[in-house]
C-alpha cells in the first residue's frame, strides 16, 4: 500500500488502485514493470487472494526480514501473531504462501524468507510509504545548497551521492546526462606532429579536454589563430550554440581564417559535440563502504562483491537513466527485476531529477540488498531529486 496523505493506492485483483487523487509521483508498478523489464515471472498474487491469517503471516515474515535479513520460523513467528494460531498451524499457512511463491525456505526444516516476488508484492500492495521530517528535510536542503555553492554541476551531484549514502545506510548512486557546457575559455595545445590537445574552461569551472587529429607539420600559429578565433566569437555559448554560429560565420564567408586555422576549429568542435561523447551518462557512487556492514553469511559477501563489479564495469548507465525517464516518481527494482545488477541480486531506487526546462537530465538514488527500508527511502530519494533538480535549474 502506498500512503501519500489524502490518496492510497495499491494491487487488486484488477490491478493498481488508488483512494482519493494519487500525486504525481505515483507510478503503477505491477502494470508497468512487467512489459518494460520483459520478467519472466508468474503473475502477481491478487491480494483477495489471501486471507487474514495469510496477509498477517506473511506482512510478519516479510518485515522481520527487512530488520534482520533472517528466515522465520513458525514458532517464533506464531508468538507474533495477534491472533491465536499454533505452530503447526502456521506452517501449514506458511506451505501455502511458499506454494503462491511469495516465501521460500533457504535451507531444510529452516524459516521462511519472502522472495524476491514476494517482496514486490509486500512493497506494492502493504508498504506504507511515509514523508521526511521536517529536519530531514531541512538537512538535505542545507547540504544540498551549501554544495552548490560555488561548486561545480558535478560537485553538486557529488554530493547528493555521498547525502543519500549517509541517509540511507547504503550505496548512493547518481547517473547524469554530460552537460553542454557553456564556454569561458578554449585552447589547441599541439602535442606531436599529428596530435592537438584541446582544453576546455566551462562558466561553471569544469574543465574538459580532448584530443584531435591535425595535418602534419601543422605550424603552431595556426593552433594559436583559432584559439584567439574562438575565444572572440563563442564565449558564453555552449557547445552546440557554438558549433551553429560559426558554421554560420564560415559558410556566410564572414571568417578571414586560412585554411588549415578552419579545419583544426571544425575538427575540434565536431569532436567535443559528438552524440556519443555527449550523451554517454557519468556514474558518481559513494558510501560502498556501508553495503559491508551488516552482512548475514558468506553468500551476502558473494553478492557485495559481484555488486562492486557491475559498479566497476558498468559505468555507462544508460538503461538505468531511461527506466527513471519512464517515470515522475519513485521506481524500485527490486533484485533480478533490476537487469543492471541482476548478477549480485540488488534492489535500486531511483528518480528523475529535472532541469529549469523540465527536462530529466539524470537519476539518483540507492542501491543495496533487497532487504532496503523502502518505506524510508523512497521518501528520501524523491525530495532529494527534486531538490537537486531546483540547484541545477
Amino acid at each position: 500500500m502506498y500512503d501519500f496523505g489524502r490518496a492510497r493506492c495499491g494491487l487488486s485483483a484488477h490491478g493498481d488502485w488508488c483512494l482519493g487523487n494519487p500525486p504525481s509521483g505515483f507510478v503503477p508498478l505491477e502494470s508497468q514493470l512487467r512489459n518494460e523489464l520483459n520478467l519472466t515471472q508468474p503473475p502477481m498474487t491478487p491480494l483477495s487472494d489471501l486471507d487474514e491469517r495469510s496477509r498477517e503471516i506473511f506482512k510478519r515474515v516479510v518485515e522481520s526480514y527487512l530488520e534482520t535479513g533472517e528466515p522465520l520460523g513458525s514458532r517464533n513467528l506464531s508468538r507474533l501473531l495477534p491472533m491465536q494460531l499454533s505452530p503447526a498451524s502456521v506452517r501449514n499457512i506458511m506451505s501455502d504462501l511458499e506454494h503462491l511463491g511469495l516465501i521460500y525456505s533457504p535451507h531444510t526444516s529452516a524459516g521462511r524468507m519472502p522472495t524476491e516476488q514476494g517482496l514486490r508484492f509486500f512493497v506494492d500492495a502493504f508498504m506504507e510509504f511515509g514523508d521526511l521530517t521536517q529536519d530531514e528535510r531541512r538537512h538535505i536542503e542545507t547540504l544540498a545548497k551549501t554544495s552548490s555553492e560555488g561548486n561545480t554541476i558535478e560537485a553538486v551531484l557529488t554530493e547528493a551521492s555521498q547525502l543519500l549514502s549517509g541517509l540511507s545506510r547504503g550505496a548512493g548512486l547518481v547517473v547524469s546526462q554530460k552537460q553542454d557546457i557553456r564556454i569561458r575559455h578554449i585552447e589547441f595545445v599541439l602535442l606531436e606532429p599529428t596530435k592537438a590537445l584541446v582544453v576546455m574552461v566551462g562558466e561553471d569551472g569544469l574543465v574538459e579536454n580532448r584530443l584531435v587529429d591535425v595535418p602534419i607539420g601543422m605550424p603552431s600559429s595556426a593552433l594559436t589563430e583559432a584559439t584567439n578565433y574562438l575565444n572572440a566569437n563563442i564565449r558564453g555559448r555552449t557547445i552546440s550554440e557554438a558549433v551553429t554560429d560559426l558554421g554560420r560565420l564560415i559558410s556566410a564567408g564572414q571568417a578571414e581564417l586560412d585554411k588549415l586555422t578552419a579545419q583544426v576549429i571544425e575538427t575540434g568542435l565536431v569532436n567535443w559535440s559528438g552524440k556519443d561523447a555527449e550523451q554517454r551518462p557519468s556514474l558518481i557512487v559513494r558510501g560502498r563502504s556501508n553495503l559491508l556492514d551488516d552482512l548475514q553469511a558468506r553468500e551476502d559477501l558473494e553478492r557485495i562483491r559481484l555488486l562492486f563489479d557491475e559498479l566497476e564495469t558498468k559505468r555507462d548507465l544508460t538503461r538505468l537513466l531511461g527506466l527513471a525517464e519512464q517515470g515522475d516518481g519513485v521506481r524500485i527494482f527490486i533484485g533480478s527485476e533490476n537487469k543492471l545488477f541482476s548478477l549480485s541480486g540488488s534492489s535500486v531506487v531511483v528518480a528523475p531529477y529535472r532541469d529549469s526546462k523540465q527536462r530529466i537530465v539524470g537519476a539518483l538514488g540507492v542501491i543495496g540488498p533487497t532487504r532496503l527500508n523502502y518505506a524510508r527511502i523512497v521518501p528520501m530519494v524523491d525530495y532529494t531529486a527534486k531538490v537537486v533538480g531546483k540547484l541545477l535549474g
